[in-house]
């Protein structure tokens, strides 16, 4: 597949979803394809920095955010409505952004309104269950059933994942009938097929910490973990995930702040921690094992998913966690690791590679039909 003009349009809640569409981008735009970008300005800033030679369009997308009080489920559910009106109204502007640059595949990494009758269309979520705390555990099968709606609008679901026991979405993606038009394409991580830049910048002991998510949660786990680290020994680095701030560095006594660090700088600060921290969030557990590094994670109160990643990734072994309450109680020490990050990403690569062939078969294949349709 070459010479497609592809539009990539991650979801506006973390830079998550922005992060794992980086290895896709990248993938597709070394086979000759054109990227366009289509997203608000900090993630647009994030592959400014992470790719070079693509297309931006500011195309903004529905930021839920978070409260400092009520749990992030309660507060999406009063959101529906203006969620529904979002969905209208980027299927509608997405209409125009298809016809002004000749769009031929859109891809979608969990925005509802963004399948198009004049390009193939790709739906990317790592969530077919969207996970229900445990009094509404029984609502979750009303959940599955829109989400599946929602995705049988599009010709292809790609879910970031392994088939198999070896996974990480564990419940959220397994245990379920898949839609038709699914399939794993394996772990996407930025750090794939790069090496750590051997700066010598990370050549002193540190713990780093990975700050991620909207506020006010982001702002509150980081003064609790200033707390906990103060006048600590090693160092400690905070990774701010602010993009579009570059990415100078300060110092505050054994405290070090990036506000962006590119991938191969960020592998290495990583790579060379004697303990991570971060949110359970999806991409960033798929770009820690992709380096083969665990973490103590931190999952956001309230985020149902994010409270389920992190008590199964517990009960594998993979990784340890603690509630943000108590951050205070838990234990720094440098993890043995008990997955095969190499392993993982390998077989990811060849899912990766399945997944573009079956995209750029179907295209081939509804050119092919609409050429009869054409001379008749």
């Amino acid at each position: 597949m070459k010479n497609r003009n592809i539009l990539i349009c991650p979801l506006e809640w973390g830079l998550g979803h922005a992060a794992r569409m980086i290895p896709l981008a990248r993938k597709l735009g070394e086979m000759g394809n054109n990227i366009f970008i289509g997203a608000g300005e900090e993630h647009l800033a994030l592959f400014r920095n992470e790719l070079r030679g693509l297309t931006y369009i500011s195309f903004p997308g529905f930021r839920p955010g978070y409260s400092r009080y009520f749990p992030s489920w309660l507060v999406m559910l009063c959101k529906i409505p203006r969620l529904i009106y979002h969905i209208i109204r980027e299927h509608s502007e997405l209409k125009r952004i298809v016809r002004e640059n000749s769009i031929n595949i859109v891809i979608s990494d969990n925005r509802f309104g963004l399948w198009n009758k004049d390009a193939t269309t790709v739906y990317v979520t790592h969530m077919l269950r969207v996970p229900c705390p445990k009094p509404f555990r029984f609502a979750e099968i009303i959940g599955i059933a829109i989400h599946r709606a929602i995705i049988m609008k599009y010709d292809h679901c790609f879910i970031p994942d392994l088939p198999g026991e070896t996974n990480v979405s564990g419940r959220l993606s397994h245990g379920l009938r898949l839609p038709s038009n699914a399939m794993y394409i394996g772990l996407l991580s930025r750090f794939s097929g790069t090496l750590p830049a051997v700066s010598g910048a990370f050549d002193y002991r540190h713990n780093t910490i990975i700050l991620s998510g909207p506020e006010p949660q982001r702002g509150i786990l980081k003064q609790k973990l200033e707390s906990l680290f103060r006048a600590k020994e090693p160092a400690t680095i905070f990774l701010c995930g602010r993009p579009g701030h570059g990415s100078e560095m300060t110092r505050e006594g054994s405290f070090i702040y990036y506000d962006h660090l590119d991938g191969p700088m960020m592998s290495e600060a990583l790579l060379s921690s004697e303990c991570i921290i971060s949110r359970s969030g999806y991409t960033t557990v798929m770009e820690l094992i992709s380096l083969g590094c665990t973490a103590l994670i931190i999952p956001t109160p309230g985020q149902t998913e994010q409270e389920y990643l992190a008590g199964y990734l517990e009960e594998k072994g993979w990784f340890s966690t603690v509630s943000q309450k108590k951050t205070g109680t838990a234990a720094l020490t440098k993890s043995e690791i008990k997955f095969d990050g190499k392993v993982m990403m390998e077989q990811s690569g060849e899912l990766l590679e399945k997944a573009i062939r079956v995209l750029s078969e179907y295209r081939e294949q509804q050119s092919s039909n609409a050429e009869p349709e054409k001379k008749a």
